[in-house]
């Protein structure tokens, strides 16, 4: 499965231009000497972080970066052309790997910030270099390194303030369309979501907040099940979690307590730093209850988690509560930042 927040590159860096071996030929000149010039430097690849993308999904399509070959050097004691750099924009926050060893190149947290993924090769010297006192006419030149050639791994966590967690078909794509211009692909089937979703909720003019639409966790999925980890280490840069029950499951299928303790393991599992981030559970899919034991199964539910956080009871699809809770978020964000 291939996520539009991850993709595998191929980087090839320019190799350097060989050096020359030249003579100067030139009328009442005899003994003119050596005049080949040293190539050129290959070009490089750098990453750039570009703050106006926020998907790696045009990577899927375009997988080769390659930078300019260093010119030969020339005769008259020419330098060969410098090969141009290849600069690849990514969005801020991506972690690009060594696809080969797993290494860990860098990161790019900036907007403009380069990061260097693959050194060009350095020039060939010409035989001008290689003149003495007792080698006036040296036939000798060297080539130019090879520029750095890898595969790359680029992984880009989701950069949002509210990321939303929960089993799948808890209603955490009708919430993000519910509250945001986002427009995820809803269905009455597991694994609606197969790659995260951003959506920019406008509380007010001048107020607003990034969410993060995840798709839903399995049990297992710290160790790889389902879609895995792939996921689960994107809601590691929110700074709120909204873990979504759905309280009203088909008759006999699931128990709401069981499926919220599966992904709070998984959690816990996964990072316990994960873990430690601001949790709110919100009770989904109410409008599913019969109005005469909505709080009557919901204060049950609470009791058996024992939950003691914030808790927010909504209907996503028809958007009952969720004025509530969207000014409840933006004002701890804002809290978070005085």
């Amino acid at each position: 499965m291939k996520f539009v927040d991850e993709a595998t590159i191929r980087v090839e860096a320019g190799d350097g231009g060989n050096g020359c071996v030249s003579f100067r030929r030139e009328k009442y000149i005899p003994r003119g000497g050596p005049d080949g010039g040293d190539g050129g430097d290959g070009g490089t690849v750098y990453l750039q972080g570009d703050e106006g993308l926020n998907t790696l999904a045009d990577f899927r399509f375009k997988r080769m970066h390659r930078a300019e070959r260093g010119q030969n050097g020339m005769s008259r004691d020419k330098t060969g052309r410098k090969g141009d750099n290849r600069v690849v924009r990514v969005p801020i926050g991506t972690l690009a790997y060594d696809d080969d060893t797993d290494e860990l190149i860098g990161e790019v947290v900036k907007d403009g910030e380069t990061l260097l993924v693959a050194q060009g090769g350095f020039h060939g010297l010409g035989n001008v270099r290689f003149k003495s006192s007792t080698n006036r006419a040296p036939r000798r030149s060297t080539n130019g390194s090879l520029g750095e050639r890898r595969f790359l791994r680029l992984e880009l966590k989701v950069l949002a303030d509210v990321g939303l967690l929960g089993m799948p078909n808890a209603g955490k794509s009708s919430l993000i369309r519910a509250i945001s211009a986002a427009r995820p692909r809803v269905a009455d089937y597991p694994f609606t979501t197969l790659h995260p979703n951003l959506g920019v909720v406008r509380v007010d003019a001048s107020r607003s907040f990034v969410m993060a639409d995840i798709p839903g966790v399995i049990e297992g999925a710290a160790e790889g099940a389902g879609l895995g980890i792939q996921f689960l280490k994107h809601l590691s840069r929110n700074r709120v979690l909204l873990h979504l029950l759905d309280v009203a499951p088909a008759e006999g299928t699931v128990d709401p307590v069981d499926e919220f303790k599966k992904v709070e393991l998984e959690l816990e599992k996964f990072s316990t730093e994960l873990a430690a981030l601001p949790r709110w559970l919100v009770m989904n899919k109410i409008d599913l209850l019969p109005d005469d034991k909505r709080e009557e199964i919901c204060d049950d539910i609470l009791q058996q988690l024992s939950w003691s956080g914030p808790v927010f009871r909504i209907s996503a699809l028809h958007k009952k509560g969720t004025s509530e809770l969207v000014y409840a978020i933006m004002d701890s964000l804002e809290k978070q930042t005085e």
